[in-house]
């Protein structure tokens, strides 16, 4: 409807309960729509009103609020973090479809936690994993490459799809020379896989965890420690595949066994290879883009998952940097 000050929406929805959940804690979501749409909101029980001077700003906030509650009611959470992204595929995409970027694929990775692609590329990506025995998601950190792999790999696990997961990176470098560091083998390595450790906490009880690696179900391991073998009916994640050798990757990609599924992944923008060394990924990148039954996804900054205080954060020093 027309306002004296402009356009005036208001929205009621029929649930109180996940209206609360949409309007977020403290209306912290609803601030933040308001903040990026341009349009007011206020609300009051499970009824929001929208009022802004042009009829785009108020269709924005209320196309964003819409689709979150029917998310919401598919038995999803939203939190701040989907907002934000939600706001940032509409300003792009008017049209979009939220459900279809952000529950299509979701991976029940156990009986409490779900993990949702959060872009459509992230949702393309999920969908290769599901459809090909190896993929490669090339792209910067921060996009969900090893974080949804390694979802993908313990729903996979739970479900008997696999019977094992095997996850494994470069350790130092290319070489991983790990001789001159303190400690037994374990604590050598540690440090260098633990972001792979940090998302299987993230998704299954860590005692749990603890005691699928000490009888074998889970291997978290160096590069090098794949020489030789033959891996059958496992789950292979190859992280910051950008810092192999060509022959390191030729090697991890030949010890892929019957029944076996393996995603790598790397940012070919953070090679730490000494100079003029050729990255295994780029290399794989260029042999392999015809060959049938694999898949090159590529992500980029626009798919890059964060808190949305560290975007407000570059934003300021951005502004900063202009005004210097």
């Amino acid at each position: 409807m027309s306002h004296r000050s402009g356009f005036e929406r208001r929205l009621d929805f029929d649930d109180s309960l996940l209206a609360r959940d949409l309007f977020g804690p403290h209306n912290e979501n609803v601030t933040l729509i308001a903040e990026k749409s341009g349009a007011q909101i206020d609300t009051r029980g499970s009824t929001a009103t929208l009022r802004a001077s042009s009829r785009e700003a108020v269709s924005h906030a209320e196309s964003v609020l819409v689709q979150l509650y029917g998310i919401l009611r598919r038995g999803l959470p939203v939190g701040q973090g989907d907002v934000e992204r939600a706001l940032a595929v509409l300003a792009r995409e008017p049209e979009a479809r939220l459900g279809t970027v952000f529950s299509g694929d979701a991976v029940a990775v156990s009986p409490k936690k779900t993990v949702t692609p959060k872009s459509a590329t992230q949702k393309d990506y999920v969908a290769a994993i599901r459809e090909h025995d190896l993929v490669f998601g090339i792209g910067p950190a921060g996009t969900g490459k090893t974080y949804l792999a390694v979802a993908m790999a313990v729903s996979a696990l739970l479900e008997r799809r696999c019977k094992r997961l095997v996850l494994t990176r470069p350790a130092v470098e290319a070489g991983e020379k790990l001789g001159f560091l303190p400690g037994d083998m374990i604590e050598k390595v540690t440090p260098y896989l633990r972001p792979l450790y940090d998302a299987l906490n993230d998704m299954l009880d860590f005692r749990k965890v603890h005691e699928m690696i000490e009888t074998g179900v889970i291997e978290v391991a160096p590069l090098a420690f794949m020489r030789g073998r033959t891996l059958n009916d496992a789950f292979i994640i190859l992280d910051e595949a950008q810092n192999t050798t060509p022959e390191q990757m030729k090697m991890f990609l030949t010890r892929l066994g019957l029944g076996s599924k393996a995603v790598v992944t790397g940012d070919v923008t953070q090679i730490d290879l000494p100079p003029r060394a050729v990255s295994g990924l780029v290399e794989a990148r260029r042999i392999l883009t015809d060959v049938a039954g694999l898949a090159f996804i590529a992500f980029h900054e626009e798919d890059v998952i964060r808190h949305p205080l560290v975007g407000r954060i570059v934003q300021a020093y951005e502004r900063d940097l202009r005004q210097g």
